[in-house]
């Protein structure tokens, strides 16, 4: 009996061991501080920033990383330190950065405190001063043995974290940028109405789902002052961030506006953000409106790249698809094989394009001021002239309208008409600058884009080519950093959404007049759009300096065909 509890005595001592060893005081990482004054993107500020570098890291590879605005918080080296040495988190380095200020001109002036310009606002600022400046730098320090900094590049292996406007900082920096930071720590963030911040939980419930994981934190007796009700704003963002199916976990608790309750449990969050590492994170289903219009796996695809500026992608009845390289002064066609292939050598800065009934690429012709017809041989045949047009429409009966926006002071914005005759006549004006252009399924509505405002207008469409009945009608998003959408090209499905090409990404919208979704391009540009392939269920989406496709479950309404009534939009 003696022999058998010594021999179990000796086979618990490994186990005692690993337990001791885990409450054993973990190796303690490097923390060195240091100053930044080089910002181009915040000019003339200067910040301090912290950088902790564990013990565990090796210089042969790079680690993982995690910003934290606001300095050090949470006593995060701390946490790190025994975390990496439970191996509950990779090796990471972490980068505690403060607020810019930019110094006083004299003693008797205040300094710039760029806190809340820098954290509150939406928009890519923060991240570009972190990816383009602030990140680049620490890779230029060394730890103090001598180890040279560096920073994995991939942003499965990045988290941002903060608290108050640092967390809606944090959360803005991974909107931005998910290929950049993909795990969110934010305590009693501000999402409320100081610079956007309260749009937030409507616009993710519009975006198209990124691959991010968001840890909330907050408590019921946080601010609710003129700005907001923080309490209720993380209320809504959880539910928002819930409602698209992303990975994210929060702890409510009863407390104000301090950092006490997150610091108690900023070891379980990070736990909670690093699980699986480094299995990438998974990107939600969307709301019902994605899933209506969205193929699960289906993303986008190169068509072609190395151009100036593309524009004017539209489809004829086979379902392939022409557009233009504008500054080249080139027309491209993409086979339904996928080959593309030169259509036109000189399109005289060929812009807007459509089909028409009878087959002919109609076009604006920029460069000789005209609007041209050319039939599948490149031939051409003038329809309009006298005047610079950007994009164009035709009609199932061969009328065309025609946006001249307005390229100077001068020249006010103008719609133009031209019957299937070559006769032309304004038919709108008072725009700020009118751009894309397209028909409801059934040709009843035309819907034409104000570039220079969030709004697409509606029209009623009459046969001799005049419209009555104008309205404000689309309800356009625009970025934090402009003051216009950039509504560009414009197409319409056959169930009656309306897709237009912002700042933003495509907007889908219905028929009532409400942005339903918005589907951001891999390179942030898109100018058009059209729906090709023989099924013409592709979109085919100009972007800048080239072409992408991605298909979808609907279908595009073709108006050089008969005329379509799509069902009733939910009210």
């Amino acid at each position: 009996m003696r022999l058998t509890v010594w021999m179990l005595l000796l086979a618990l001592v490994p186990m005692f061991e690993v337990q001791a060893q885990e409450k054993a005081a973990p190796p303690k990482g490097d923390v060195t501080q240091y100053t930044f004054d080089k910002s181009k993107v915040f000019p003339g500020t200067t910040r301090s920033f912290w950088v902790y570098v564990p013990k565990q890291y090796d210089p042969s590879k790079p680690a993982c990383v995690h910003v934290n605005q606001d300095g050090i918080q949470f006593n995060a080296p701390a946490v790190f330190d025994q975390l990496i040495h439970n191996k509950e988190m990779p090796v990471t380095i972490g980068v505690f950065i403060t607020p810019g200020v930019v110094k006083a001109a004299n003693d008797q002036a205040l300094p710039r405190f760029n806190r809340s310009y820098e954290y509150d606002g939406l928009g890519d600022g923060y991240a570009k001063f972190l990816l383009d400046e602030l990140l680049p730098e620490v890779e230029t320090k060394t730890a103090p043995d001598g180890r040279a900094i560096k920073l994995s590049k991939d942003g499965n292996d990045r988290s941002v974290g903060g608290s108050s406007s640092g967390a809606i900082c944090a959360f803005t920096a991974a909107w931005e940028r998910p290929d950049a930071f993909r795990r969110v720590f934010s305590a009693i963030g501000t999402y409320v109405g100081l610079r956007g911040g309260q749009n937030y939980s409507t616009i993710i419930r519009k975006y198209e789902p990124k691959p991010l994981r968001v840890f909330l934190e907050d408590g019921s007796n946080d601010n609710n002052i003129y700005g907001g009700d923080w309490w209720i704003a993380h209320q809504a963002m959880e539910r928002s961030l819930t409602f698209m199916g992303y990975e994210v976990a929060h702890n409510w608790g009863d407390g104000g506006h301090n950092g006490k309750h997150a610091t108690e449990l900023f070891p379980d969050a990070m736990r909670w953000l690093w699980k699986d590492w480094p299995a990438g994170i998974k990107v939600g289903k969307g709301s019902p409106q994605f899933q209506e219009i969205l193929l699960p796996g289906e993303d986008w695809q190169l068509v072609a790249d190395g151009y100036k500026f593309t524009e004017g992608p539209c489809e004829n009845s086979k379902g392939e698809v022409f557009y233009n390289d504008v500054p080249n002064s080139k027309t491209y066609k993409i086979g339904l094989d996928g080959k593309v292939s030169v259509f036109l050598e000189d399109s005289k800065k060929g812009d807007g394009q459509r089909f028409a009934p009878d087959g002919r690429l109609v076009a604006v012709a920029g460069g000789a001021e005209q609007i041209v017809a050319y039939d599948a041989q490149g031939k051409s045949s003038v329809l309009a002239d006298g005047f610079r047009g950007n994009d164009l429409v035709v009609r199932h009966d061969g009328g065309v309208y025609v946006t001249n926006p307005g390229w100077n002071g001068s020249d006010p914005s103008k719609v133009w008409f031209v019957s299937a005759k070559g006769e032309k006549s304004v038919v709108d004006t008072g725009l700020k600058f009118s751009n894309g252009l397209t028909f409801s399924p059934d040709q009843s509505l035309l819907y034409v884009a104000d570039s220079r405002s969030h709004w697409v207008y509606s029209y009623h469409v009459h046969a001799d080519g005049s419209l009555t009945n104008k309205q404000k009608y689309y309800h356009l998003h625009m970025p934090d950093s402009a003051d216009d959408s950039g509504a560009d090209g414009m197409r319409t499905d056959r169930d009656g959404r309306l897709w237009v090409a912002t700042r933003l990404g495509l907007q889908v919208c219905d028929q009532a007049g409400r942005v339903l979704c918005i589907i951001p391009t891999p390179n942030g540009k898109v100018s058009n759009l059209c729906f090709g392939g023989p099924d013409f269920d592709t979109i085919y989406a100009t972007c800048g300096d080239r072409v992408l496709k991605r298909k979808v479950k609907v279908k595009g309404a073709q108006h050089y065909a008969a005329p379509v009534k799509p069902a009733a939009p939910r009210l």
